[in-house]
């Protein structure tokens, strides 16, 4: 009988080692994006792919609409290890002065010229520089092109920006680029973004699309104009540290899907752009064609101050704008 028991016992501890290793490989990828937005569809076929292939070593839960957390909460709890996975966009600028070259209005002409960026720029230069601060970047999605919406009027030149108390995502760059408009920019995180719009805490916002669509913004703002002023990447971020637990055949999986999955990524955002501007037009919000020139031209101090102020931050910038050539 005691030979019976402490067979009894050793079995329960080898589940419930098993069970706690199992846990240990639930990885957790958070995002601030909401049911229907680019970001959601991009990590939930992610992790289609990779728990597919992945076949019981791991598996990637998400959690969207900042379930785990903002998206500076998020950078904190990759470092804390109580999140595997996260998908900043514009924020990544304040983990590091360089990823405010992508806050530079006008900077990225198409997906094209994304591509070169990203193989010339990103990867020998702004992965390092992630490393440096305790990140990894496994791959680049993509958050798209932004646009403005308000409540007071079309914008079609700087000038029409005037006063108007506008929202944008936690950037430095991005807050100086619209006072540099003339507007009345303030950061606020995404998920209180409805309510602050609702209320006329603020007049409008800047966002892609698929955004402004899948937050619903159409409801609480009036105009849409076609600004394309910035063009953002998302970032598939981790932790080094804890990146460098993981098995490596998981780490080898995870990494190649996340790459692969891009290809996804870029074919859905093209037809969001095509859908969702019918979709919110049809919806009843007002969009007119912004003079993008006008708007280039009035670019000219906020590509100097990022030369003058960053380090290595003019020679980033000149090697992406010859890209596009």
């Amino acid at each position: 009988m005691r030979l019976l028991n402490y067979l009894a016992v050793l079995l329960l501890a080898g589940t419930l080692t098993g069970q706690a290793q199992a846990a240990e490989l639930e990885l957790k990828f958070g995002h601030v994006g909401a049911p229907g937005s680019l970001f959601e569809a991009s990590v939930d076929e992610f992790a289609r792919r990779a728990n597919e292939k992945l076949a019981g070593k791991a598996k990637v839960l998400t959690f969207g609409s900042s379930q785990l957390g903002k998206d500076k909460e998020l950078l904190k709890k990759l470092k804390l290890g109580t999140v595997d996975f996260a998908l900043p966009s514009s924020v990544m600028s304040s983990v590091a002065d360089e990823f405010g070259l992508f806050d530079m209005p006008y900077l990225v002409k198409d997906r094209a010229h994304m591509a070169l960026i990203e193989k010339e720029i990103v990867w020998p230069k702004l992965a390092a520089v992630a490393e440096s601060k305790g990140y990894r970047i496994l791959a680049i999605w993509e958050n798209g092109f932004r646009h403005i919406t308000n409540n007071k009027q079309p914008i079609n030149v700087p000038a029409d920006l005037q006063g108007i108390k506008l929202r944008t995502p936690s950037s430095v760059w991005r807050v100086k680029m619209f006072q540099a408009y003339g507007a009345n920019p303030s950061p606020l995180s995404f998920s209180e973004l409805f309510v602050a719009l609702q209320t006329g805490t603020f007049d409008g916002q800047e966002n892609p699309f698929a955004q402004i669509a899948s937050a619903k913004l159409n409801e609480v703002q009036t105009y849409l104009s076609l600004t394309g002023h910035v063009y953002t990447p998302a970032y598939v971020l981790v932790s080094k540290q804890h990146w460098d637990d993981l098995p490596e055949d998981v780490r080898g999986t995870l990494e190649a899907t996340a790459k692969e999955t891009q290809a996804f990524v870029y074919e859905t955002a093209t037809k969001m752009e095509v859908d969702l501007l019918g979709q919110l037009e049809a919806g009843g919000m007002q969009v007119n064609q912004a003079d993008k020139a006008a708007f280039v031209d009035a670019s000219a101090a906020i590509y100097k101050e990022f030369g003058d102020s960053v380090s290595g931050g003019q020679d980033l910038v000149d090697h992406a704008l010859k890209l596009s050539k």
